[in-house]
């Protein structure tokens, strides 16, 4: 059982470079009734998706993203996203890459179809505002995910970062206008995935996704974010939260806002400067 299979190297990586892929952590079978089961809650049209109104730069006219908008909040409306958000493979991983049992905060679905923008980068934590520690997400992809569909691209390393502050973001590629800036010459790293894959990321790692470039392939993935078990906040927008039983439990709501930092030179290297107070948004990939 996978309960047995979690290695101390998950660890290693995850605290060294923010981030991990258990591979094959679902089945391919498993990750098929996923896809197709969300995609039918989008199609009929019964579910609506994410009422946020996803900015154009001039002269767009159409938005892939309008037709297979994201879904929020998956584990307020969907029992099969609740047994996923709390299933014991993600828990024996997020409770080894943590040290102890998270708070599951929510589930989401991302869809981008064919020619859909990607995200800019961002970090997750400057949404979900869990206090004190951080948020860390289970990224898993429901179908094949490299550059072409829009995989994700991270930046090693970027966990041990404080909150940066946002700058807007290209609206050609990006469906969200804001991003956080990284230095010249930072390497980003696209992280590539087969169906049932989840990426495990720490919620200070910056990373974002390349826009779907292909004419005939969705990039579909499923999201759960949680957050560390001995936080006393978050987002009031994620409450309540749920115990890896499935039960709820309540924090306090976090500020809407926080300390954010800019990138400045010190003796010919960039580093982060707390300069600035950000009001936070809501939702992110």
């Amino acid at each position: 059982m996978f309960q047995n299979m979690f290695q101390p190297e998950y660890k290693n990586q995850f605290d060294q470079d923010g981030y991990v892929v258990a591979r094959g952590l679902f089945t391919a079978e498993e990750a098929e009734f996923l896809k197709y089961h969300y995609t039918a809650m989008s199609e009929t049209g019964k579910i609506q998706g994410d009422p946020f109104n996803y900015p154009k730069p001039e002269g767009m006219v159409d938005d892939p993203l309008k037709r297979y908008p994201r879904i929020l909040q998956l584990n307020k409306i969907d029992p099969v996203s609740v047994k996923w958000l709390i299933d014991a493979r993600l828990n024996t991983m997020l409770t080894g890459l943590l040290g102890r049992e998270p708070y599951a905060a929510h589930a989401m679905i991302y869809f981008k179809p064919p020619k859909a923008r990607g995200q800019a980068l961002h970090q997750d934590n400057y949404y979900l505002r869990a206090r004190p520690g951080t948020c860390c997400a289970a990224w898993m992809a429901l179908e094949d995910v490299d550059e072409e569909n829009g995989c994700l691209q991270v930046v090693p390393g970027s966990h041990t970062w404080p909150t940066l502050c946002t700058v807007p973001s290209d609206l050609n590629t990006s469906f969200t206008d804001l991003m956080v800036p990284v230095p010249a010459g930072t390497p980003l790293v696209s992280v590539t995935m087969k169906a049932g894959d989840v990426l495990f990321f720490n919620g200070q790692l910056v990373h974002g996704s390349f826009p779907n470039t292909s004419t005939n392939r969705f990039r579909r993935s499923l999201i759960g974010h949680y957050i560390e078990g001995d936080s006393q906040q978050i987002g009031q927008f994620y409450k309540p939260l749920l115990r890896m039983d499935g039960s709820e439990v309540v924090l306090e709501a976090s500020d809407d806002g926080g300390p954010c930092g800019t990138w400045v030179n010190t003796d010919g290297k960039p580093v982060v400067e707390i300069t600035g107070y950000e009001v936070m948004g809501k939702a992110t990939e």
